[in-house]
């Protein structure tokens, strides 16, 4: 298993495109053969000395482990750790070198400055992300051991003025109502159309388990609009709601011209797929 890409198959991950946004604004730094580049369970201190970073492999490999356990390796022009230095939550893995390993790497704050250059590459990203998650739930499937609870997860909401933003943009005729207990889109269907939660609560199963609850200025839908495949999720009113509908080009529009929107989104998808590592 450790022989397996970081990167998981069928996403739009372009080395080129991945060198050309990390040069903008990261910064170089090599690492020894067997040295520990960063640690599971490792958290960061976001706008300060020790934040998270990502980071791009220009030369070497790098072993990825989980629970001491191979679970990947890390080639050239490959990505890793995107997701904790998204969210600044903890490690979810160990990364070290194999080999003297060259890399750019990337903390929140030019994270955030290369995406107001190439907002667009958050797509990219998220479909990164989203492939690792869907690897997440297919072997979380296979064992029958999908996460869940009487509760499920909080969704962690939008910030109000950009939720506020995106409601003016879209226009009134893209708010939906369902009455609770509704069917809002079903496991396996072709997604059209992502969900920003205006009032109400929407719940989100898997394989017919909760797995996480989306309040007022939540997201869902969003992954099948990114990578064009069958929803990961049903979705059905838990409470009667009201949500604004987003189409995929207007999606597609909305990353590629608000850093604010994109940065946003990175961080939904990210915890999704924290939550779904977890397990």
């Amino acid at each position: 298993m450790s022989s397996q890409s970081s990167i998981p198959a069928n996403t739009s991950y372009s080395a080129a495109a991945a060198m050309e946004f990390f040069r903008s604004a990261g910064k170089p730094k090599t690492y020894a053969k067997g040295r520990k580049i960063f640690s599971e369970n490792q958290r960061g201190i976001p706008f300060l000395l020790m934040p998270n970073r990502m980071y791009l492999l220009m030369e070497g490999e790098v072993a990825i482990f989980s629970r001491n356990k191979p679970i990947g390796t890390v080639r050239q022009g490959e990505i890793f750790g995107e997701m904790a230095s998204i969210d600044q939550g903890p490690r979810s893995a160990t990364a070290i070198a194999k080999s003297a390993c060259h890399v750019i790497t990337l903390d929140d704050r030019q994270l955030q400055t290369a995406l107001g250059k190439k907002p667009e590459f958050a797509l990219m990203l998220m479909s990164v992300m989203i492939g690792r998650l869907r690897d997440a739930i297919g072997r979380l499937g296979a064992a029958n051991a999908l996460p869940g609870g009487a509760k499920g997860r909080e969704s962690v909401p939008l910030r109000k003025d950009l939720v506020a933003d995106l409601a003016r943009a879209i226009g009134a005729e893209s708010r939906f109502s369902y009455e609770a207990g509704k069917t809002i889109m079903k496991e396996g269907d072709a997604g059209v159309l992502m969900y920003v939660v205006l009032y109400g609560r929407v719940a989100i199963q898997v394989g017919g388990k909760l797995v996480e609850k989306v309040g007022p200025g939540g997201v869902f839908g969003e992954m099948a609009l990114v990578d064009r495949t069958p929803r990961l999720a049903s979705a059905n009113a838990d409470t009667a709601c009201t949500l604004l509908a987003i189409n995929r080009n207007a999606f597609l529009n909305m990353v590629k011209s608000s850093r604010r929107f994109a940065a946003s989104l990175l961080a939904a998808v990210s915890q999704r797929a924290r939550f779904m590592a977890s397990h």
